[in-house]
């Protein structure tokens, strides 16, 4: 029905079908100019993460300013007249560009301990190191000890200082919620294109300034623009690299201009196609999708060489038919088995929305209508081209059996006890090196040490207190005996004013944020940590190291101008919400760091150490978020492999019809698979968002070798009705296909080497040589598993 159906509407009717692929080009040609990237922090979170709510709601109680990092280490010292003029230029600089709306430098720390003066007279009319009169070394020397400062807007060694560059808020984005998608789409695009020109315009200034002295750029808003970059850049580099491997490897193969040029228009129609359907519904490509490109002009590929071999082979078999019937042929026998290929690599792509991250499943979803695509240009696109060639056009040179694919089938023939030993060997370093395996976001090594991102990341993370930022929020309970005698409050305040905030600051609540800021202080892999306690240390030292009491630090709070108290005490409490937040940073660089078991040792000590039960404290922040990521990745990838190896097993069975030859087919691709999570975890290398969806989509991809081989296997069985023949028979025809599919997937996923995001490097690596080895097992493993089994009968 179907092939009846196909024929008389597709086959026979070549113009009509080629006018309308032409038409449905164009007009998806069109909308691919809405073809969007997105690079922002929300691409790699989880849908509806309550942790993400509630960073949200610590962000607007605490308030927080988008910024720029810029680190400056100068040439001649950090106090000297010139490095003082030289930061002063730099920061009057960065203040005059019109999207800045503050700089904060070494030269604006208020310097509180510089005069004799009474305290709350120095906290009024404090002096910086950029005053006159301001005696530099002794200002310095005070920057550097300060609880608050050291390790935030200088380093430890006085070598370094962080220059915070902050960026105005968008008044826009405050009526944004009471706009259309379409409206906040245009609005979130523009807000992004201001970006990329401001992180222009800021390295433009940073290179004007490279004689003073080394300075990086750092930051959340740079990261996001670099990687739209490297999305960009991977997107081409990709695209041109695996589509100019693939025309060499299709000349390579079949010698001839026709069998180039017919498989590239399906790539090349496949693609258009593809991305004017994203455009037009709106899909983004994000660092993960980002080789979607690549996949689809390799996957594509392998279904035109596979059709384009068949018709060949068939042309050579039957010299006599006209091309109609050879086409009619070729079709009619490769439908099913290209069928089945697209339906359990969709299959393998379709098991990523268990992952609950948009952009992986978004990834899923983009392949699956890729797979789609590809399928129905395969069969539209190529039987039309080919229906308008002359029956001599389409030959190619007498081929020779391939010396590669002859020596995997003797050794299938001849060393099968060989083969199995070795498969075990293989299976058992697979169990140990996937017992190894662990999930990290250790964001900094997503990186090239070459980038500016990592540069300036681990300077901002050795010299300036870490990158991945925590937060600690702790809830106290209420209780009326908080307020206290006022017996101890300094008389050179005056009259008290007649408010209850003073009241807030007890000596527990004082003890126990400053007991957790140490105890997160001791932590090897925190770094600088941030908190009310950091602020009493300094009260504490302008105090000629007299701790203050209670009573003293609530007086002090309500005489403390608004202006110093909104920045360096709103931060980290909120009396209103009985709480305070100690703000911490993780060293993201530091070795052998593992994220989940930090947060776990926190919560712990939390509980047990400091008494403290689960509604007490909470932790937020950009580390939970990541963790959060990965974690849930690492659950549904059992699912996911487990929902894969089930569905490709279902596929067996239904195409073959018979369970002992479904499992032999699908043993040598999960072998693969297991193996290079194995290595993945023999290397110690991390899971990952891109690394961890490698074993599903090697399955799903390999596996349609394994399709191919039995397919053809049984189709030459019937006529040959011996195992070792047809065996030779598949190896010199279907091997020959499989091989050449095979090696224009292992080097079209070797192009992502080029990239200059990690994950995507080693997505391409250890996908490529999965492939590698799938091969290798579906023409060794698989033929000597029918040898022994004899799944066909005897």
């Amino acid at each position: 029905m179907i092939d009846h159906l196909y024929q008389n509407t597709i086959l026979k009717n070549p113009k009509f079908v080629l006018v309308f692929l032409l038409i449905s080009l164009i007009s998806f040609g069109y909308y691919s100019k809405d073809f969007r990237l997105d690079a922002s922090s929300e691409t790699l979170l989880i849908e509806g993460d309550p942790d993400l709510e509630y960073l949200k709601e610590v962000t607007n109680r605490y308030g927080s300013k988008e910024f720029l990092v810029l680190t400056h280490t100068p040439n001649d010292g950090m106090v000297t007249d010139s490095a003082i003029n030289n930061l002063l230029s730099l920061k009057y600089k960065l203040q005059s560009l019109d999207w800045v709306h503050s700089v904060v430098t070494l030269l604006d720390v208020p310097l509180l301990n510089n005069s004799d003066a009474p305290l709350q007279e120095r906290l009024l009319n404090f002096k910086t190191l950029k005053d006159e009169g301001v005696d530099k070394e002794r200002g310095f020397s005070e920057i550097l000890a300060s609880p608050v400062f050291r390790n935030f807007v200088i380093s430890e060694d006085g070598k370094t200082s962080g220059i915070i560059v902050n960026i105005k808020e968008n008044e826009k984005l405050k009526d944004i919620k009471n706009k259309s998608d379409k409206e906040i789409q245009i609005f979130k695009d523009q807000i992004k294109k201001k970006n990329h020109n401001n992180i222009l315009e800021i390295r433009e200034v940073i290179k004007s300034y490279d004689d003073i002295g080394k300075i990086y750029l750092g930051g959340i808003p740079m990261i996001a623009d670099d990687m739209m970059s490297f999305i960009k850049s991977d997107i081409i580099v990709f695209g041109l690299g695996v589509l100019a491997f693939i025309i060499a490897t299709l000349w390579f193969v079949f010698r001839n201009l026709i069998w180039v040029i017919v498989p590239i228009s399906s790539c090349f129609f496949s693609v258009i196609i593809m991305m004017g359907l994203l455009g037009l519904i709106g899909w983004k490509v994000t660092v993960i999708s980002s080789n979607f490109i690549a996949l689809m002009l390799i996957l594509t590929m392998a279904m035109n060489i596979h059709m384009s071999t068949r018709f060949i082979q068939l042309r050579k078999s039957y010299p006599n038919k006209g091309n109609y019937e050879i086409i009619s042929l070729t079709t009619k026998k490769m439908f099913w088995p290209i069928l089945y290929t697209a339906l359990t690599t969709i299959i393998a792509f379709l098991s990523l929305i268990f992952s609950e991250i948009k952009p992986v499943i978004d990834f899923g979803l983009m392949m699956t209508f890729g797979l789609i695509t590809s399928f129905i240009i395969t069969f539209t696109l190529l039987p039309s081209l080919l229906s308008f060639l002359k029956d001599n056009k389409t030959l190619i040179k007498e081929d020779v059996d391939s010396k590669i694919t002859s020596s995997l089938g003797k050794i299938s023939i001849n060393f099968k006890n060989q083969v199995f030993i070795t498969t075990g060997i293989v299976i058992i370093l697979s169990i140990i090196g996937i017992s190894k395996l662990e999930v990290e976001n250790s964001f900094i090594n997503y990186f090239s040490k070459k980038t500016e991102i990592y540069k300036g990341m681990k300077l901002i993370d050795e010299k300036l207190g870490g990158t991945t930022p925590l937060e600690v929020i702790l809830k106290f309970p209420e209780k009326k005996e908080d307020k206290l005698n006022e017996d101890d409050e300094f008389e050179d305040w005056g009259e008290e004013e007649k408010n209850d905030e003073k009241y807030w600051f007890t000596k527990d609540k004082v003890e126990t944020i400053s007991n957790i800021h140490n105890y997160l202080d001791s932590l090897p892999e925190i770094g600088k940590v941030l908190s009310f306690s950091s602020i009493v240390d300094v009260a504490t030292q302008l105090n000629n190291n007299k701790p203050l009491g209670t009573l003293e630090m609530g007086v002090l709070y309500t005489k403390i101008p608004e202006n110093i108290k909104k920045e360096i005490i709103d931060p980290y409490i909120s009396i209103k919400d009985n709480e305070a937040r100690i703000s911490l940073r993780i060293i993201d660089s530091q070795k052998d760091l593992k994220r989940n078991e930090l947060i776990k040792k926190i919560n712990y000590d939390l509980q047990n150490q400091f008494g403290l039960s689960d509604d007490r404290y909470k932790l937020a922040g950009v580390m939970i978020l990541f963790n959060n990521l990965l974690q849930s990745l690492f659950k549904s990838q059992i699912l996911t492999l487990g929902l894969v190896m089930l569905g490709i097993f279902g596929m067996f069975v239904i195409l073959f019809k018979n369970i002992k030859l479904s499992l032999i087919g699908v043993v040598p691709n999960f072998i693969a698979a297991f193996f290079i999570l194995g290595i993945i975890g023999m290397l110690e290398i991390p899971l990952d968002m891109m690394t961890i969806t490698i074993a599903a989509i090697t399955i799903g991809i390999a596996v349609d070798n394994s399709i191919h081989y039995i397919y053809r296997f049984k189709e030459e069985f019937n006529k040959i009705n011996d195992y070792k023949k047809t065996l030779k028979t598949c190896h010199s025809t279907v091997g020959v296909a499989i091989l050449n599919t095979s090696i224009t997937i292992v080097f079209g996923f070797s192009i992502l080497v080029l990239s200059k995001f990690i994950p995507t490097i080693y997505f391409g690596i250890f996908t490529g040589l999965a492939m590698l080895f799938a091969m290798i097992s579906v023409l060794t493993l698989l033929p000597s598993l029918i040898l022994v089994f004899k799944p066909f009968g005897k």
